[in-house]
């Protein structure tokens, strides 16, 4: 049996915030919660028990964040097999995120699936790993972003199987370009088995995102990022997930991807449906330089990834550098969210986005023990995730 006790801490979560914060969990679930000296006596008990107890000493206490979309970290990508897996990471959560989707970029059908089975098997060794996102193949053309075009393809049913089958029941989403031939139809069978279908990458009209949030879609990839502009009089898919209170709207908060007056507008339309995502690659937690993402080069300068072609030119934002630790003091900071707000596009609505909002994303009984300490600025200072420390 493994216990935590943290006490004498400022909690700070979707719920709003409490002063005096103390919680006790066994066996990486949270069993108890209250204000005061009220831990000391779970602490005595769990104790005897062999529980740690920490005193955070007034500092912030927040569920552990949850990344729904990123690629690597510490110089290795999602795609590359259990070992970079594990290895990015821990990058990720030395900065708070204690549970992640493993995203991959379009590739060769036979190379996505045998990685879609490397990362069932990562799941099944690693509980903090919530499964896989298919950013791609489905993607269109006119909107690939830093995705090989030769990877893009139809979802023909049997491509649609293949990858399902896989992933052996752990494709937590996938991302659609909805106007593509037979993707309605796909949309439809990755809804029946459980698969959050995001629209994204995509020239879909309003009225077609509207039809495929209809049919079942639930999340716009990486809002404002590629995809049709917010027009006057073509509103685009972007204004279609903003007016519909079942879709979570991703959004990559670094500054560089969608400016922070553009972000408080997403905040203010979609309030408690946005989810920070870093959209993280191989270069996060690494210095500038050359890189790859996927099968493309990369290079990275102030901390800012762009596709480099054969001549050296630069191309479009090829993901970002972004942990979401500097996602939360940005929403706090650039963006002017109050601090319960911004904790929570990083935990409960990523947790909701997922069906998982009983299970995590809040301090409470019942709920997964994970947790992150953090100083005044926001900056990490410890983390545990299902009551054993990571960070």
């Amino acid at each position: 049996m493994t216990a935590l006790v943290i006490h004498s801490a400022r909690k700070i979560d979707a719920a709003g915030e409490v002063d005096g914060f103390w919680f006790s969990s066994v066996d990486g679930v949270i069993t108890a919660v209250g204000e005061g000296s009220g831990w000391q006596r779970d602490a005595a008990a769990a104790a005897s028990a062999g529980a740690t107890v920490v005193d955070a000493r007034g500092a912030w206490l927040a569920p552990g964040f949850i990344d729904l979309h990123g690629h690597g970290a510490g110089g290795f990508a999602f795609d590359d097999g259990a070992y970079a897996i594990s290895k990015a990471l821990e990058v990720h959560r030395a900065h708070g995120t204690t549970r992640s989707v493993i995203s991959l970029v379009a590739n060769p059908v036979a190379e996505l699936c045998a990685s879609l089975a490397a990362i069932a098997d990562v799941v099944t060794a690693d509980p903090l790993v919530l499964g896989s996102h298919l950013e791609g193949p489905f993607l269109a053309l006119e909107r690939k972003g830093a995705h090989n075009p030769d990877f893009l393809i139809d979802p023909t049913p049997a491509v649609v199987e293949e990858l399902i089958a896989a992933a052996r029941g752990t494709l937590r989403q996938i991302t659609m370009a909805v106007e593509r031939e037979n993707a309605l139809e796909a949309l439809d069978v990755f809804v029946e088995a459980g698969v959050r279908v995001a629209v994204g990458h995509t020239e879909a009209s309003f009225e077609l995102a509207q039809h495929a949030f209809d049919r079942g879609a639930r999340l716009i990839t990486h809002v404002f990022n590629a995809m049709p502009g917010l027009g006057h009089r073509a509103p685009g898919p972007i204004a279609a997930a903003l007016e519909d209170g079942r879709v979570t709207v991703e959004l990559i908060l670094d500054g560089v991807h969608v400016h922070p007056a553009v972000a408080k507008v997403v905040f203010g339309e979609a309030s408690g449906r946005v989810a920070l995502i870093t959209d993280a690659m191989s270069a996060t937690g690494c210095p500038d330089g050359a890189y790859s993402i996927g099968s493309l080069a990369v290079s990275v300068d102030d901390g800012v990834a762009r596709l480099r072609g054969a001549d050296g030119s630069l191309g479009s934002i090829a993901g970002s550098t972004l942990t979401l630790d500097v996602a939360l003091r940005n929403a706090i900071e650039l963006v002017g969210l109050a601090p319960a707000e911004a904790v929570a596009a990083l935990t409960h609505v990523p947790a909701w986005a997922l069906g998982l909002e009983h299970e995590l994303g809040l301090l409470a009984p019942g709920y997964a023990a994970d947790a992150v300490l953090l100083d005044h600025d926001w900056s990490v200072r410890s983390v545990w995730g299902a009551g054993n420390r990571l960070a």
